[in-house]
């Protein structure tokens, strides 16, 4: 069906920092090749779209957010047939899809194998909203995938809540514990227990850990983590930090944690994280996303102790898969659904924000 010719859909804008969104209109145009068109079901709110709102992070204005989106299929851009898994595609699919596309091969891509940080890599929700074809956030009622991004058909029985944060939170989760090298027997900390960290307790007990100690200082979320993987959970505000190293040195048995995964976004929990390790130990860093995050460390203990330390940006689109796949198995073992706690209309995209900010909700929904 041709879509009409003065369509208009609505978005979400803010020009700058700190200023209120409004609700604008933009031209909606049929796709052109190697896109696709989606009539946008649900956004959720991620915490790097509160750094970048609130300026902690830059981002081109004035701007449409949200990268975390399903939706339906409207219409398929020429030579688009079949999603990453070769699963065929026609109007009317529930379609997840990567948070990033690429402006084509690169030596990261041939190489390296390092697509999402390739020369020109672009995100959903990092464009200014002026930028063709303006519908490319999850704060909106449309959204094009763009030439270069990696879909995945949705299964019909996961709800929208539970598939929502899959392209970002799960498999960034899905790309740090892989990253950590958690396996079979391991002890794991998490470092934060917003939704990356229960995602990822529950992909560490997925991979084999056999303890998983959650660090947080929100009751609620400690009492999450419980039903999310975690054996043990402590509030890191309640002890001096020489007391927390050691109270979770004596859980992690013998020596210490095999692997400690930073997901809180404070770079000041990092020298703790290093000595709750044990020796040989691997450190994976997925919250500090914000520059200048700045912390003083002993190297001589990264060398003493043969640390491996890790840093984690974006996910490789295998990851993509594993996280579906991940979430679609686990329904039944976690209440994922209950982690998309708040549900917003387009024009309430202020509120949710602030709700999440003030982290009155774990993950906010738009749904327009």
């Amino acid at each position: 069906m041709a879509l009409p010719p003065d369509l208009m859909g609505r978005l979400a804008v803010y020009d700058a920092p700190n200023r209120p969104f409004e609700i604008r209109l933009f031209p909606v145009r049929a796709p052109r090749a190697g896109e696709v068109l989606v009539k946008i079901r649900m956004s959720t709110i991620c915490r790097s779209d509160i750094h970048s709102y609130l300026g902690h992070r830059p981002n081109p204005c004035p701007g449409v957010l949200g990268h975390e989106i399903i939706g339906d299929i409207v219409e398929l851009g020429a030579g688009i047939t079949h999603d990453m898994r070769g699963a065929p595609l026609a109007p009317g699919d529930r379609i997840t899809w990567s948070e990033y596309f690429i402006p084509g091969g690169s030596y990261y891509t041939e190489v390296l194998d390092l697509p999402q940080k390739s020369p020109g890599v672009d995100k959903y929700g990092h464009m200014a909203v002026t930028t063709d074809p303006h519908h490319h956030g999850g704060f909106g009622e449309y959204c094009y995938v763009l030439p270069r991004s990696w879909i995945l058909k949705l299964p019909a029985d996961l709800t929208d809540e539970e598939a929502t944060p899959v392209n970002c939170g799960v498999a960034t989760m899905a790309c740090v514990t892989e990253c950590a090298e958690v396996g079979l027997g391991d002890a794991v900390v998490v470092q934060g227990l917003g939704l990356l960290g229960l995602y990822g307790a529950a992909l560490a007990k997925g991979r084999g850990a056999r303890l998983v100690v959650g660090l947080d200082t929100v009751a609620a979320r400690r009492a999450l983590g419980l039903r999310f993987g975690c054996d043990h959970v402590l509030d890191p505000s309640s002890l001096p930090e020489a007391d927390l190293v050691a109270r979770v040195r004596s859980l992690c048995a013998p020596e210490g944690a095999d692997a400690v995964i930073e997901v809180c976004g404070y770079p000041e929990v990092i020298p703790a994280g290093l000595q709750m390790l044990r020796t040989g130990g691997r450190y994976a860093l997925g919250g500090v996303v914000n520059p200048g995050s700045f912390v003083n460390i002993d190297a001589n203990l990264l060398l003493r102790k043969l640390v491996t330390l890790r840093g984690v940006h974006n996910y490789h689109p295998r990851h993509l898969v594993q996280a579906l796949d991940f979430v679609h198995a686990n329904r039944g073992r976690y209440p994922f659904h209950e982690l998309v706690d708040g549900r917003y209309r387009l024009d309430e995209v202020g509120k949710a924000m602030k709700d999440a900010e003030e982290r009155r909700v774990l993950r906010a929904a738009i749904v327009p």
